[in-house]
């Protein structure tokens, strides 16, 4: 196993990236992306067994954990900093970890050189509306009319408690009760910085950019036909469980599992997802060689 390494890259527009690395550069890469309100911190657990197969690139999206904000955040302006430092690393072939606010950002590099996609690794993603939940009336109705009042009902998560509900909303008390409280105070702690809220406000916005891609991405399952792993917390209360049956009938071939776990699986679950991964990535690579 190889130490994970942590590093800073000077984007082409000025800003800054941070990223974690652990492996060796020659092997088939694995891109983690993060969602809300995370950063590469999320994967520590699992880099260290996922080394034994690939390199690994943990990035902190720009304005979480370590990295810069950028000048005008966006889904596609974090794919293409993402895609920036793909190239600057070299990185050729790679699976793609999509989770949460991660997903856009994974399709956005998926789509754009699907010859590179080795797998996608899909945990507590949505690309389908069926992931959209009762919860999500206040960010619809703020798509739809972005009134004042909507902002506000669209952006209320955007709060200490609303942080630690990331981790700890709809989940068992006992699985709850593995998650340490500064997990969500280091967030919170970040999303306090200059510049940080508003990059959230401005992808909750975007967001709705991201579903109107819905259909593009379903067209580019149905013709890639990735092979791919599925490991989903069913206690998610953002992304609807239906959103599992979605990614099954888009891709009927999927390795799925489904833990007692919440929207942030590698909390409680990164000693169960990680040999998953591991497995899935030297099957996958084994009938890639075949």
């Amino acid at each position: 196993m190889h130490p994970a390494t942590r590093q800073r890259l000077r984007l082409s527009g000025g800003t800054e990236l941070s990223f974690i690395t652990a492996g060796e550069a020659s092997r088939p890469a694995v891109l983690l992306l993060h969602g809300f309100p995370n950063a590469a911190r999320m994967f520590l657990e699992v880099m260290p067994e996922l080394t034994q197969a690939a390199y690994v690139i943990a990035p902190d999206l720009p304005g979480f954990g370590e990295s810069d904000v950028l000048p005008a955040p966006s889904f596609p302006a974090f794919g293409r900093a993402i895609a920036e430092l793909l190239d600057r690393l070299s990185v050729g072939p790679r699976y793609v970890y999509l989770h949460d606010f991660g997903a856009p950002v994974g399709f956005h590099i998926a789509m754009q050189a699907p010859e590179k996609v080795l797998g996608l690794i899909i945990q507590n993603a949505n690309a389908h509306r069926s992931g959209f939940g009762p919860g999500w009336a206040g960010t619809l109705a703020y798509w739809s009319d972005p009134s004042p009042e909507n902002a506000a009902a669209a952006t209320a998560h955007l709060s200490f408690e609303g942080i630690r509900d990331q981790y700890i909303a709809g989940v068992p008390p006992e699985v709850a009760a593995r998650i340490p409280a500064e997990r969500w105070e280091e967030d919170w702690r970040v999303m306090c910085l200059p510049g940080r809220m508003e990059t959230q406000r401005a992808l909750v916005a975007d967001y709705a950019n991201h579903t109107a891609r819905f259909d593009a991405i379903a067209e580019f399952l149905a013709r890639r036909q990735p092979p791919a792993l599925m490991l989903w917390g069913r206690h998610d209360a953002f992304f609807d469980l239906a959103e599992t049956l979605s990614w099954m009938q888009a891709l009927p071939r999927m390795e799925a599992h489904i833990f007692d776990a919440g929207h942030l699986l590698l909390e409680t679950h990164a000693a169960e997802a990680a040999p998953l991964m591991l497995d899935f990535i030297g099957h996958t690579g084994r009938e890639a060689n075949r």
